[in-house]
């Protein structure tokens, strides 16, 4: 297992994909309607907010990877899946796509500089660790709105505070197993 900085941004984007897989797994109970059901947070349901955290997820991915294509994001629309069934596999790819991200990085690569382009500016370079630890703190943000939201339904939010502490492995165990994920 890597240690410093490696190590915490690998720490961090398996925290992510197994909290997005509790979250959609939750959420997969909600009928069709209830997942696009007006809810209040920064977006207006669960459909708009978890679709919102995929978008975001693909432009930094495709940022970090130096794709010269990014900026054509800003015209893709941002992805609509009618519900968590369906999105489910495409967020845990893309988690998937940014953990293998993390697992290739080094303390060189996370302090190189980058620049995330916008439509109307490009910015000055932030670090990768910079962006990733962004990243992060932009799905965490984004997930507690959506658990939130999902706590005015009739379907129990789940668990998503109990990853990094010693004692608790047994907690997050088997789903690690089942994304194929060696429990840590």
């Amino acid at each position: 297992m890597a240690t410093g900085l490696p190590g915490h941004a690998v720490a961090m984007a398996r925290n992510n994909i197994w909290a997005n897989h509790r979250l959609l797994t939750a959420c997969k109970a909600l009928t069709t309607e209830e997942f696009a059901a007006p809810r209040t947070g920064f977006f207006p349901s669960l459909r708009a907010t978890l679709n919102h955290i995929l978008w975001v997820d693909l432009y930094y991915i495709d940022a970090l990877h130096r794709d010269p294509t990014v900026l054509q994001r800003y015209h893709d629309p941002i992805p609509d899946f009618p519900d968590a069934v369906s999105l489910y596999d495409a967020q845990i790819a893309s988690d998937r796509r940014l953990l293998a991200f993390c697992e290739r990085q080094t303390e060189a690569s996370l302090a190189e500089g980058l620049s995330l382009p916008r439509p109307n500016r490009t910015p000055p370079p932030s670090s990768v660790i910079s962006i990733l630890e962004h990243l992060f703190q932009h799905q965490t943000h984004h997930r507690g709105q959506a658990h939130a939201m999902l706590s005015g339904t009739g379907v129990k939010p789940p668990q998503l505070d109990e990853y990094f502490l010693a004692g608790e492995q047994h907690l997050r165990r088997d789903e690690l197993l089942a994304l194929g994920l060696e429990p840590s």
